[in-house]
């Protein structure tokens, strides 16, 4: 074996040429105080530089992926000697940093990677409302650092009843031909956002924001329409529901301004005549909802409009009860509107109409003011 070494060329160069000549063609060996690698194995030529011909030569198994690893200088010399290359300038460096370069794939990446290869197939929607669960809890993966290209999928299996899959990636590298193979299975689902009750809610209670939370479950679970945070505050249920149970836009209504046996405010509103009197409520109702009421001085059921908390509107075009008797044709109230004035009228009258527009009428027990008539 021929033992050549890198400092005894150096040394005859620099005799042979001008100092200036020598250090433009060859430079001593320098050891370095930190390196980083991306293959399994460190080579002379990572350990220092001017290696020259002993560059390809392996000396230390490389660190795990992603992770530095630490050695004396004494600990380099040792193994540099052994493969003949001696003479290495060490300056004041006391230990040399090794770190093995990798490609860090997270766990997000690798779900978000299944989700958009399930995307639409199979029956499923946007990826982003696919739920991936690994098999085995994968937190990151790494791989070397020469596998730098995107992972392709070749290979996709899913079974709609289960949501079990079976997917498999390639990866391109640049130091192989061959790509690196990835293979994952697990479970996938798609999820819905919905409002979630965190106590339990009786049907007459409103709504809170401290009632309601948001989150994401299987839209198998959740049928129909479901119904957001901002949706559901400040609305009823239709029907009493427990702490966890899911929304829906079909499990909600507008609250009740009226409920049923609940003494409401009855008015009665047509042009030129406001009449209010106390009824009973004979259902419940929300704004805008139609509801029978009872006025108990008269005994009459009227039907109206849920106006307001606890206030009924009848609008006398709604009645359409035959005309009392008593009403002259020159009433300012329609034909129609008589007999629901008529059945607010045993109630004490808290805003009449002023006496101008209700000129010559005459309503059935009730007392009217007649104003002067104008002269023409």
């Amino acid at each position: 074996m021929i033992r050549t070494t890198l400092a005894t060329i150096s040394a005859l160069l620099a005799l042979a040429l001008p100092a200036a000549a020598a250090d433009d063609f060859i430079a001593a060996p320098t050891l370095r105080a930190s390196v980083s690698v991306t293959s399994d194995v460190v080579r002379v030529g990572d350990l220092i530089d001017n290696a020259g011909s002993a560059a390809l030569i392996p000396v230390y198994r490389s660190p795990d992926l992603g992770t530095t690893g630490t050695l004396t200088v004494a600990q380099v010399l040792s193994v540099l000697r052994a493969k003949q290359v001696i003479g290495v300038m060490t300056g004041d460096i006391k230990e040399v940093q090794v770190a093995r370069l990798a490609r860090t794939l997270v766990s997000k990446d690798l779900e978000a990677a299944v989700a958009s290869t399930l995307e639409r197939r199979f029956g499923l929607g946007d990826a982003a409302n696919i739920t991936v669960t690994f098999d085995r809890g994968i937190s990151d993966m790494r791989l070397d650092a020469s596998n730098p290209g995107a992972l392709q999928p070749v290979s996709t299996r899913y079974d709609a009843r289960s949501g079990r899959f079976d997917v498999a990636f390639e990866i391109n590298n640049d130091n192989n031909p061959t790509p690196t193979k990835l293979r994952f299975t697990g479970t996938a689902i798609e999820t819905v956002e919905v409002a979630v009750l965190t106590r339990d809610i009786d049907r007459t209670e409103l709504l809170k924001s401290s009632d309601v939370s948001l989150e994401r479950r299987p839209k198998a679970e959740v049928t129909g329409e479901p119904a957001s945070r901002d949706r559901t505050v400040g609305m009823q249920l239709r029907r009493p529901m427990r702490a966890g149970m899911p929304i829906r836009v079909a499990d909600i209504v507008k609250p009740d301004f009226v409920v049923r046996d609940q003494t409401v405010t009855i008015i009665y509103q047509v042009p030129g005549l406001y009449l209010t009197t106390r009824g009973k409520a004979i259902e419940s109702g929300a704004e805008g909802d139609t509801v029978s009421v009872l006025n108990p001085q008269s005994k009459r059921t009227l039907t109206g409009i849920v106006t307001g908390r606890g206030q009924v509107t009848v609008q006398g075009a709604s009645q359409s009860a035959p005309m009392a008797p008593a009403v002259e044709q020159t009433s300012s109230l329609k034909r129609d509107d008589v007999p629901a004035a008529a059945a607010l009228a045993q109630s004490p009258i808290q805003a009449p109409a002023s006496p101008a527009q209700i000129a010559q009428a005459q309503i059935p027990q009730v007392r009217v003011s007649q104003a002067p008539a104008k002269s023409e």
